[in-house]
């Protein structure tokens, strides 16, 4: 999925792009994330409700779809809450591969919710990360993360038993927490030379997570400029703080890090393209596979221009 998501990136100006409509509450948000190329079309519906798991509910679930351009037939309708998952995870360490120093071993996570295994494994399989340490302010959360971790054993997990502890010494920070508030959960004090920061739960308007000053001393890297100005951790900074796109890097019209010293920090809200690129993964291999099922979603007609040949006239 990662290498589908970098494809589409090098694509990027191929794509009619907007920033994802939200309906804001004091409790969460409602999304909804369109976007096309002159062929497909996809869009993903998607909440961010952190106090839904005291009602057995998961804070994030998300369904989507994938359709023609040409027509607007609909290919494919999809569950995205466990995909959203894989494409986060995927395009971080897509992202890190792409920023990180090479040599880069050791990763601190921040927040072990349902984000966390999927960011681990992604990490250690992309990037080669062998030392995992985690801290959450919740601790059933960090042994839940390292039971299911256990399936890697080529994953040292270490459970930290504060940020600073957590982080210290990290090639790589990411940080993925839920709560809905402005907070500082990453502070200047603990930032190193060279430390690649994957800041991921700081994705609406008045939810951050990397002090102010953490940003204004690394390079940032964004997906999509005028979303992140709005909903990223650079909500802090003022509109002409320089940031740098993603898709320049990928491409290579942009450099990436300017020498091993240097901070940089990927400022990750989700952007609709990479749910169009875990769409069309999905559908190649649904039908690689012959899997899913035919819905009637779309009703057939004998002459489409004839609608109410549905309705039986008996009843009307």
């Amino acid at each position: 999925m990662a290498n589908v998501i970098q494809q589409d990136f090098t694509r990027w100006e191929s794509f009619d792009k907007s920033a994802r409509t939200a309906a804001h509450s004091d409790v969460g948000v409602i999304e909804l994330m369109p976007i096309a190329n002159n062929k497909k079309y996809a869009f993903k519906y998607v909440n961010g409700h952190p106090s839904n798991t005291s009602i057995g509910l998961p804070t994030v679930m998300a369904f989507g779809a994938y359709s023609y351009v040409a027509t607007g037939y609909p290919l494919l309708l999809s569950e995205l809450t466990l995909t959203t998952a894989f494409r986060t995870a995927a395009t971080s360490a897509m992202v890190a591969k792409a920023l990180c120093r090479p040599e880069s071993k050791i990763m601190g996570l921040i927040g072990c919710g349902a984000q966390s295994e999927f960011q681990s494994i992604a990490f250690h399989c992309l990037i080669g990360i062998k030392e995992l340490r985690i801290f959450d302010i919740d601790y059933e959360a960090m042994l839940k993360l390292e039971k299911n971790l256990q399936a890697f054993p080529a994953i040292k997990v270490i459970k930290a038993e504060s940020i600073d502890e957590c982080v210290c010494g990290a090639d790589i920070v990411t940080t993925v927490t839920a709560d809905k508030n402005w907070a500082t959960i990453l502070e200047p004090h603990m930032v190193e030379p060279g430390m690649h920061i994957n800041g991921v739960g700081g994705d609406c308007p008045g939810k951050t997570e990397l002090h102010i000053d953490v940003l204004r001393s690394s390079k940032i890297f964004v997906e999509y400029e005028p979303q992140t100005r709005v909903e990223g951790d650079i909500q802090q900074l003022p509109e002409n703080h320089p940031v740098h796109p993603l898709w320049k890097v990928l491409t290579g019209q942009n450099k990436d890090r300017d020498n091993d010293d240097q901070i940089t920090v990927f400022d990750s809200v989700g952007f609709a393209l990479e749910d169009y690129s875990a769409l069309r993964y999905v559908y190649e291999k649904f039908q690689e596979f012959n899997i899913g099922e035919d819905i009637s979603l779309v009703p057939t007609l004998n002459d489409p221009k004839d609608l109410f040949q549905l309705i039986n006239n008996n009843n009307v």
